[in-house]
Parts: C-alpha cells; sequence; structure tokens
C-alpha cells in the first residue's frame, strides 16, 4: 500500500523510522530482536534513512527490500540529492521498483561529515523539489518529503522555509513528515500556515523521537534545530547521569504531546526508534495504539 493511500483510511496512522546497523553484529539485533518487537506493534509502515553524504544507501536498500519481502509491512525507502547524479538516483528507484518498493522519503540530505555545506552533484539535484519532480517524472513512487515546524536551521526565516517547503507539496509530494520537536506550539504554527497561507491540503504528519537522556537529544537537536524549551532543559538536567529517568520521563513527555496532538486531529504519528524498541512500545501502549 502506498502511503497516500495509508492516509486515506480515516484511522491514525503509526509509523516507525529505522537506520541501517553500522556492523553485522547491529544487523542481526536489528532483525532478530529489535524489528520483530516494533513489528508486532503494528505499524502502518517503516522507513529507513542513511546516513550523511548517502554513505549507507546501498544498505538502505538491502534493508527495506528484505523487510519488503519477508514481512507483510509496508516500507519506505530515504533517498537524498547528496553526492548522487541523476543517473544514479535513476539507478536507485529502479532497483527500488524492481524491489517492489513503492514508497520513497525524498530528501536534500545533510552534506558528508566534515562539511559544513551542501554541495550538489554536477549531474545532480539542489533542492528536495527538484528530486520530488524527478521521482515524478518517472512514475510508479509516492514521496513523501520533510517538514520542519521550526524552520530548516540552514534558513534564517521559518516563513521563507516553509514558503519553500511548499514547492515541494507543488512538485507533488504526497505526505509531509515533519523533524521532531518538544514544543506542540511550533507543530501548530507550521501546519496552519501551510494549510491556512499556502493552501496545502497533505497529510501533515508529527516526527516524534522520545528522549532517552539529555546529552543525546541536545546533541540531536543542535544538528537539526529544533528546540528544547528551558523548562524541558533544566528537567532534564537534574537527571544527571540517570538515564533510566531521564527515558521514562521521555516516555511521559512523548504521551502528553501526542495525546495533544491526537485532539489536535493529527493523521498520525511517525516516531524515531533509533532501532529501539522501549520507549516506542510504551508511549503507544499509554495510547491504546500498540498493536492495533
Amino acid at each position: 500500500m502506498r502511503v497516500s493511500e495509508i492516509h486515506k483510511t480515516g484511522r491514525l496512522a503509526v509509523s516507525f523510522e529505522l537506520f541501517p546497523p553500522r556492523d553485522a553484529e547491529a544487523e542481526a539485533h536489528l532483525f532478530d530482536e529489535s524489528l520483530p518487537q516494533l513489528l508486532d506493534l503494528r505499524p502502518d509502515f517503516v522507513t529507513c534513512t542513511y546516513g550523511a553524504g548517502g554513505s549507507t544507501r546501498e544498505k538502505t536498500l538491502e534493508i527495506v527490500s528484505r523487510i519488503k519481502q519477508t514481512t507483510t509491512t509496508e516500507v519506505a525507502s530515504h533517498l537524498t540529492c547528496v553526492g548522487s547524479s541523476r543517473t544514479e538516483i535513476r539507478d536507485y528507484l529502479d532497483r527500488a521498483r524492481a524491489a517492489g518498493i513503492t514508497n520513497i522519503v525524498a530528501l536534500r540530505g545533510d552534506p558528508p561529515r566534515g562539511d559544513e555545506t551542501f554541495r550538489p552533484h554536477p549531474d545532480g539535484f539542489t533542492y528536495a523539489s527538484e528530486l520530488v519532480t524527478f521521482i515524478r517524472e518517472l512514475g510508479g513512487f509516492d514521496v513523501a518529503v520533510a517538514g520542519y515546524p521550526e524552520g530548516h536551521p540552514e534558513c534564517p526565516d521559518k516563513h521563507l522555509d516553509w514558503q519553500h517547503h511548499a514547492e515541494k507539496i507543488n512538485a507533488g509530494a504526497d505526505l509531509v513528515i515533519t523533524q521532531l520537536f518538544y514544543d506542540t506550539r511550533a507543530f501548530f504554527e507550521f501546519e496552519d500556515y501551510l494549510r491556512s497561507r499556502l493552501g496545502l491540503t497533505v497529510p501533515i504528519v508529527p516526527g516524534i523521537l522520545p528522549i532517552l537522556s539529555g546529552p543525546q537529544i541536545k546533541r540531536f537537536c543542535g544538528m537539526c534545530g529544533a528546540k528544547l524549551p528551558p523548562d524541558l532543559v533544566r528537567h532534564l538536567d537534574s537527571f544527571g547521569d540517570d538515564k533510566t529517568a531521564s527515558r521514562d520521563f521521555g516516555i511521559e513527555l512523548t504521551t502528553s504531546m501526542c495525546q495533544e496532538l491526537m485532539a489536535h486531529g493529527v493523521p498520525g504519528f511517525h516516531f524515531y526508534t533509533l532501532n529501539r524498541v522501549h520507549s516506542t512500545r510504551e508511549v503507544l501502549r499509554n495510547l491504546g495504539l500498540a498493536g492495533r
């Protein structure tokens, strides 16, 4: 099933993001332990990202193909512009199509580690909207794109970023999945701007990352431009090195956020699982959404 069809059922959709394991041991753990437990929660689809600069692109295709072929869960592959020519992107999409993959998460992508700025391939794409157009011209795929409720970290004005975001939708994207956030007001403002000011009608799905520890989430937010409210930072700092307390607080906070988002009428949730089970499972249980 394609993502556009999943979000037309009228039922709250739940999806998970995975990342490619770094070595054979981590891959075995993913497929033998984490993934089966995550799939027991009955997500509508799972996505798989890849490293900065496209460093794990082939592993990403391998993983989504394996899930597609060995389970009944729908999949979506991430695809970025970074370091890829049009020919290489077309080849990736051809191989994805051959594996039965019909959903793509189209992103500009982050520059390789050590590079501070994005440099397009000489025969590639500079913007995600160009990638969306290219995928649409090839045909056969539904396309999800990223949204930034607090603005992209490289854009000085969030409203300007949101206007650029509309270009991805107008190019043919079927779904918006947002970057993580911890202030629901940021999501509501983002959604209202896209709906009321720009007239966009595609589903806008909040991206959800349950906090595991203070240092980790500070690092993640620093990378993606998300903001941590001062009260939240003080709360996390009070736990010190107590990772269990931080994780339990993250579950409580995420549950509260999701309840508020559900009351608002969001079409679904996209959980950034980090290939882990516990926090996502507990939040879904709290919401009555586990194993629907």
